[in-house]
Parts: C-alpha cells; structure tokens; sequence
C-alpha cells in the first residue's frame, strides 16, 4: 500500500474514515452509493509490456493507400500499426460497415482516419460524420486528421458546443470532407438547417459506450436517421452492451465486429492506494505525494468541478505548477489548459471525467483518483491516460 511506502495514512481502517466516504465514495448515475471495492484499485506489475506486435500481419507501407498519406504516417514516427489498426484499415478500405472494440490508447483515432483520408482522396465526392462524446475528444481527432492528411487537399471542421458557432458555420458553408462534432452541437446545427445530414456518405461513432453513458442515446439516434441508407457505418468502442448493440444493429448493414481488447485496464499500469486514516487530510497526504521527484507530470481526478477548481486553487497557492479543467470552464481555457498540461508549463492537471477520455498527452507519470470514479468504467479510463505503449504508469486512488 503506498501508505507503507510513502508514510501516509493510517491501517486503522479498511476504506477510510465515514466522513471519507461520504466526500470521496462512489456513486452511480441516479447518485446512490455503489462502492467499488478496495481490491479492485490494487494491482501490481512485475514488468513493462511492450505492445503486442505478434499478432500485427503488416506495416503501414503494406497497407493499399496512397504515398502522401503514407509519408505522414511515417513523418509521426509510426512504421507498425497497432492491432486495432492492422485489422480494422483493409476492412473500412473495402467500404464495410464494422464494429471496432479496443481499450483507450490503443489507436482507434487513427484506425479509422487513415482509411477514411484514402477514401477521401480517391473520391472528393465522399464526405465523413464523426460524432464525438466529448469537445477534447474531438479536438483530438481533428489535430491528428490535420497531421495524417497534411497536403493532401482534404479538409475537415470541428462543432463543438463552447466555441463560436457562427465559425463553425462559416466552415460548414465550405462543404469539408469531414465533420467532427458533438451531439448537442451536431443537433443544434442541424436544427438550423445549417448541416444536411443527408449529403454524409460515412459515418464514425467514436467512444459509443460514453455516448451513451452521457445521456447521448437518443441525440444519436435521431442524428443517424436522418443520414442516408446507402453509407459506410463505423462503430469504435471499448464495450458494447446490449443497449449499444440495439443501436449499431438498427443503423448498421451487417458489421462485423473486431475486437483486440485482452483486459480491462492497461497491462503497463501499476495500482495503488492510498489510505487516509481517522483525521486524516487528504489535501495533506496529495501535497507530501507531489512533492517527491518521481511525480513528474500527474492527472489528478476529482468527482465534481466545484471541488477540481478548489483542488486546483489550493495546489497553486501551495506553489504547485497546476491548471484544471471541467466542464464550467469555456472552452478556450480547457484548450489552454490542455496544451499547457501537454508542453510541460505546468506539471498537474486537475480534471474531472471530462478528460477521461480523449486526452492523448505522453507521459503521463501518474493518474491520481483524488475522489474515487462514480464506475469501475469511469475507473478504467481515468488510469487509461498512463502507462501507454511501452511505458509504465502508476495509478493512485484515495480510500
């Protein structure tokens, strides 16, 4: 326990104080309290693992796309695409409707980018709907789909809700290849009569499972029924229930589902807690744990964002390099944040699980659970932000 290792907190109880656990527990979607137990955030690795390579059948100059596309691929350094990639790529190539099922950091951004690029660059008359759960998400992709058709004369706009919605259109105006967008945003649009959801011929449903668990169902049901019958239909998710299956069947010709997900959290991420005793504090116990040199860049959650901006100020006001990020903040700061995080300006981000999922910043040293997730889902992904490719992370969660 890193209470033994660091000389934080006490054994005197299994999971904290009662007070502990009515500021810091788990909670479901309706608010009632589900704990995760203890055991679950505990797991220790003996080794870094380095990505699975044996089950790769090609290289990216194998795959049937064009020189430019593949020079950029090869200008980020990638020579190897991951499993997600080398299994999903020829299929999407064909034009097939598929069901993508990986865990977080895997390269299903790039799964379906680079053919999608191919498919655009052969045929300018195909245009591509990605839908998004949150605006991080998409900004993400939009960054990587600039870098991936960089010269190649296809261009794309993102519509996210917190950004200025007359640029947005102004950009629609300039019929892209591709649109990235939020549900809220995507709907907001359309309502307009500003997006013509009838002129897509593809769509991507990026982290459905979050959708989902956002209350986007039926904001996706009613953006995928006004889409054409005849298109390409692509599913990427790290689970599919039976409520996301209901969906995919319904808007779907036939998918066939590749799956490379092997477990649920990342192999390369070391699982820890750390116990706050009776009277304990926990700000106190975070500050002894910032301080030591191996806590390089950390990704601090907290569950609400009144208590992210709270953690944040007290951090900066104990000298901590720090910035936040949750979903009152406009949309400019969490950009800002963001990239301040990313190039190194400040050493902690604090967040709640708006950055979940879709932030892809390198070395992530440590993920702190400074309030324990609502889910074991939310969990996952919270860790997912470390311990990428062939590096180690560690994983902290407050009991």
């Amino acid at each position: 326990m890193y209470n033994n290792r660091y000389g934080t907190g006490s054994r005197n109880t299994r999971f904290g104080s009662q007070r502990n656990q009515r500021s810091g527990g788990s909670f479901n979607r309706r608010g009632q309290g589900t704990p995760i137990h203890e055991s679950k955030f505990i797991k220790k690795i003996s080794a870094v693992i380095a990505p699975v390579s044996e089950a790769v059948t090609q290289k990216f100059e194998d795959f049937k796309i064009n020189d430019a596309l593949k020079q950029n691929i090869a200008r980020r350094g990638f020579t190897i695409p991951s499993p997600i990639q080398d299994k999903t790529i020829p299929h999407i190539l064909e034009g097939k409707d598929l069901i993508g099922v990986a865990n977080t950091g895997t390269g299903k951004t790039g799964a379906f980018l680079i053919p999608l690029i191919e498919m655009l660059k052969t045929n300018k008359h195909n245009k591509v709907l990605i839908m998004v759960p949150t605006r991080e998400l998409g900004q993400q992709i939009a960054s990587e789909f600039r870098m991936f058709s960089f010269g190649m004369n296809v261009y794309s706009t993102l519509c996210i809700g917190g950004s200025n919605i007359r640029a947005q259109i102004d950009q629609l105006r300039r019929n892209p290849h591709i649109v990235i967008g939020t549900p809220g945003r995507l709907k907001d649009l359309v309502e307009r009569r500003i997006l013509n959801m009838s002129s897509f011929t593809g769509v991507v449903l990026d982290e459905v499972d979050r959708m989902v668990d956002m209350g986007f169902i039926q904001d996706m049901k009613y953006l995928l029924a006004l889409l054409p019958k005849e298109r390409q239909s692509l599913f990427f998710s790290a689970t599919v229930s039976h409520e996301i299956n209901t969906v995919i069947q319904t808007f779907s010709k036939s998918p066939m589902t590749v799956s490379v997900k092997s477990q649920d959290t990342a192999q390369n991420v070391e699982q820890d807690v750390v116990r706050v005793g009776r009277g304990g504090f926990k700000m106190d116990v975070l500050q002894d744990l910032l301080k030591k040199e191996e806590f390089q860049k950390v990704l601090i959650f907290g569950r609400t964002k009144m208590g992210v901006e709270r953690l944040a100020t007290n951090l900066y006001q104990k000298g901590f390099k720090v910035t936040s990020i949750h979903g009152d903040k406009p949309q400019f700061k969490r950009t800002q944040a963001i990239r301040m995080f990313k190039e190194n300006v400040v050493k902690i981000l604090v967040a709640t699980d708006v950055a979940a999922r879709g932030i892809d910043i390198p070395d992530i040293t440590h993920v702190i659970n400074y309030d324990q997730p609502a889910t074991y889902d939310d969990y996952i992904h919270r860790i997912g932000r470390t311990g990428r490719g062939d590096k180690k992370g560690i994983a902290l969660t407050f009991v």
